[in-house]
């Protein structure tokens, strides 16, 4: 584990999110622990070597480490406390899903008989948390070293990755992976209406249109939407425009007005009250 740690702390040289040479792949980097705040998280696969964190969601918490990786599924605003030894910064491995490599190894899965059966209910989960097994702690130490090569980025990067699905498709909770990548179930319509509120999040909510592009009645909408995001719709969108304008105030120095014009606020007040409910601290603080 130390050489994995060593190889992954040579490629994050940045606090936060480091890209890498290989197409979505990163490393995220965290040298303090911090308290339990609102987080968008992305779609994709987490794989922590250093460090520990906690993510809430649903009224339950998932504990996420060298031990236990964390699966997203669907974007989604949660709530995420980081732990962090001193000395020790937290280093994770940050994989976006490719839902076209993923559908391949479904493919082939079930041709030999391996997809898995569960209960229904599994198969709708935003997130998951599972266990770390020897191989596919193997490949990460693979991946770790890989990075470090430009070359061998370009080489054996993809193939990696693909092993890296692979042994997380044949994972004990791996079900909403399936379902995911298989046409006409909940997650998938689910992800397609996700995908286009974080295109439009800007824009005026309509969710009959939303309950249509997932082909269902509006009750029936309403209800999946909650069961996988934890959350209404207008909430996540809310949820999604707080989240970019927080950015925008850190990253881009915009100020109030602006930031809550690009994210869909017509009213300054109202944006900075809620705001100021969902991070706990004003816009202007933030901002600073």
């Amino acid at each position: 584990m130390s050489t994995v740690i060593d190889n992954l702390s040579t490629v994050a040289t940045e606090e936060g999110y480091n890209k890498t040479s290989i197409e979505g792949v990163g490393i995220f980097k965290a040298s303090q622990s911090s308290m339990r705040v609102p987080l968008c998280y992305s779609q994709g696969i987490i794989i922590i070597v250093q460090g520990q964190k906690r993510v809430y969601f649903n009224e339950r918490a998932y504990d996420y480490n060298p031990d236990n990786y964390l699966v997203l599924t669907l974007p989604l605003p949660a709530e995420c406390e980081t732990i962090v030894e001193p000395g020790k910064p937290l280093l994770s491995l940050v994989l976006d899903l490719d839902l076209a490599m993923l559908s391949e190894l479904v493919r082939v899965l079930d041709d030999h008989g391996q997809v898995i059966q569960s209960d229904a209910s599994s198969h709708n989960k935003g997130l998951f948390v599972s266990q770390c097994t020897e191989p596919l702690s193997c490949v990460v130490s693979r991946l770790a070293e890989c990075l470090t090569s430009s070359l061998q980025c370009d080489v054996i990067g993809k193939g990696l990755l693909r092993e890296i699905f692979f042994h997380v498709l044949t994972g004990s909770q791996a079900a909403p992976l399936f379902s995911l990548v298989s046409h006409n179930t909940h997650l998938s319509k689910m992800e397609r209406v996700l995908k286009h509120l974080h295109h439009n999040f800007q824009s005026h909510l309509d969710v009959e249109q939303l309950a249509s592009m997932a082909n269902m009645s509006s009750s029936t909408f309403h209800r999946n939407f909650k069961q996988a995001t934890a959350s209404s719709p207008i909430q996540y969108v809310k949820k999604i425009r707080l989240s970019r304008a927080r950015e925008l105030l850190q990253d881009k120095g915009l100020k109030v007005k602006q930031a809550a014009a690009q994210v869909g606020y017509e009213s300054p007040t109202q944006f900075s009250r809620e705001f100021t409910r969902y991070f706990g601290s004003s816009p202007s603080e933030i901002g600073r």
